[in-house]
């Protein structure tokens, strides 16, 4: 168990209201078992929200994600929770893996908050990175999507979901809410639990109206992420995906960090005894260092 974490994750970590009209902000965390930043960000807002009762337009609702894996510190039990959110697998329904069952319980949940009772269904899902990285936030280019990222002061990453399908926010983007994927930094960067809970407190202000002078720890809350660790907003698109079977002995040049300059010609990885070097120059992203993952790496270029 993370010793960081509650004893016992509960699903839904916490919800408010006061009561009024207004959308619904649906929060998640830890849909990777390795990545608990997010439930923390959440039980301190939730625990701020608590303490102050500030009106909110609508309903902010945080849930948690491989609830087994966060317990035992592993990325999923028997596969990706974050690749299980397929057309197929929502239609057959059938719960033949751990993760399944697991985001069957998070689709019951969300159905409790249906369409017809907000003006506005948002989304905000938090993850973290095994390499060193700047927070980012990863959109997919549907409904109002980018328009609601830009709204945010960091970097920001388009396409990612139109590669990975089977992930959360193309499912919740399928369904019609609107919102993005935020990247807080490395798993186990002390500052990726205060950049969760700075776009939430953003979020909380941009989607339901909140007053963030009436919360007792603002304005440290946001400005630990918008001023001091989020980077000046520039807009990213992905241009390639370097993807891995099960089988396949992959090893990541050591150093590098999300966003780093490479060059054409240089010597990213090791495949299979085999050098992976760059067609590019542009950016590297997501270059993995942990054990378990199908995502070599991507390449990323500025627009």
């Amino acid at each position: 168990m993370n010793e960081e974490l509650n004893e016992e994750i509960p699903r839904i970590v916490g919800t408010y209201t006061s009561g009024k009209e207004g959308p619904l902000l649906f929060v998640t965390g830890g849909i990777h078992g390795n990545e608990p930043s997010g439930i923390q960000a959440m039980e301190e807002v939730f625990k701020q929200l608590d303490k102050t009762r500030p009106e909110i337009a609508g309903t902010i609702v945080g849930v948690s994600g491989n609830k087994m894996a966060l317990n035992q510190n592993k990325r999923y039990i028997d596969e990706d929770l974050n690749r299980t959110w397929t057309k197929e697998n929502i239609k057959n329904g059938t719960k033949d893996s751990h993760e399944k069952k697991e985001m069957f319980e998070i689709i019951d949940i969300l159905e409790q908050y249906p369409e017809k009772d907000f003006t506005k269904r948002y989304f905000l899902d938090c993850h973290t990175t095994s390499s060193p990285s700047l927070p980012y936030v990863s959109v997919q280019e549907v409904n109002d999507n980018d328009e609601w990222a830009h709204k945010f002061p960091t970097y920001i990453i388009r396409g990612f979901s139109d590669i990975i399908t089977g992930d959360i926010d193309h499912y919740l983007s399928r369904i019609g809410m609107t919102g993005f994927v935020f990247e807080a930094g490395q798993h186990t960067d002390k500052t990726s639990a205060e950049n969760h809970e700075g776009v939430i407190w953003l979020a909380l202000e941009e989607a339901c109206n909140l007053d963030l002078s009436q919360i007792s720890t603002y304005p440290e809350c946001v400005d630990r992420f918008a001023k001091k660790n989020a980077p000046p907003q520039k807009t990213f698109e992905i241009v390639y995906r370097h993807g891995l079977e099960d089988s396949d002995i992959f090893e990541m040049q050591p150093g590098y960090e999300n966003f780093q300059k490479i060059e054409k010609g240089e010597l990213l990885a090791k495949q299979n005894g085999n050098e992976v070097k760059s067609e590019w120059d542009a950016h590297i992203f997501m270059p993995l260092y942990q054990a378990q993952g199908n995502d070599g790496f991507f390449v990323v270029e500025e627009v």
